[in-house]
């Protein structure tokens, strides 16, 4: 495996294992899920069963994204994904140390990091040679 060949993977198993976490977190932790909701994103996920709903497709997105299956159609996802969660997140990113704005957390800002390594996974996916849907489609 080459340098570039490990490097691919590890960004898609460490931004596919966090879609999982993140995506169990809202099914068996409801109140944070609640929490983050209503701080974050103006109370519009707030609804347990939605959220429970949205935690079980974001950790399946997760999984096939680790595996490296269908990434043509789960890569926009989850960029779709990390962008609404970067938006959420917005004033964390532009002062993580809260200078000038109220209510960030330097712990957010690397939902731009995440984000930003979810296009390069898209931009560099013909580059992705261990991709399992790359060696099921070269048996």
């Amino acid at each position: 495996m080459s340098f570039r060949d490990f490097s691919i993977l590890l960004l898609r198993v460490s931004i596919g294992l966090l879609l999982v976490f993140w995506g169990l977190d809202k099914v068996v932790n409801t109140e944070h899920a609640v929490a983050v909701s209503d701080k974050f994103y103006l109370g519009l996920f707030s609804q347990v069963m939605l959220l429970q709903i949205f935690g079980v497709a974001e950790a399946l997105i997760g999984i096939i994204i680790v595996f490296g299956i269908w990434r043509k159609y789960t890569y926009p996802v989850m960029i779709l994904m990390n962008a609404v969660s970067a938006i959420g997140v917005w004033k964390s990113i532009v002062d993580p140390w809260g200078w000038y704005l109220q209510g960030t957390n330097v712990l957010f800002y690397p939902s731009l990091i995440i984000l930003a390594g979810s296009f390069v996974l898209l931009a560099f996916m013909e580059f992705d040679n261990v991709a399992l849907d790359v060696k099921l489609e070269n048996r």
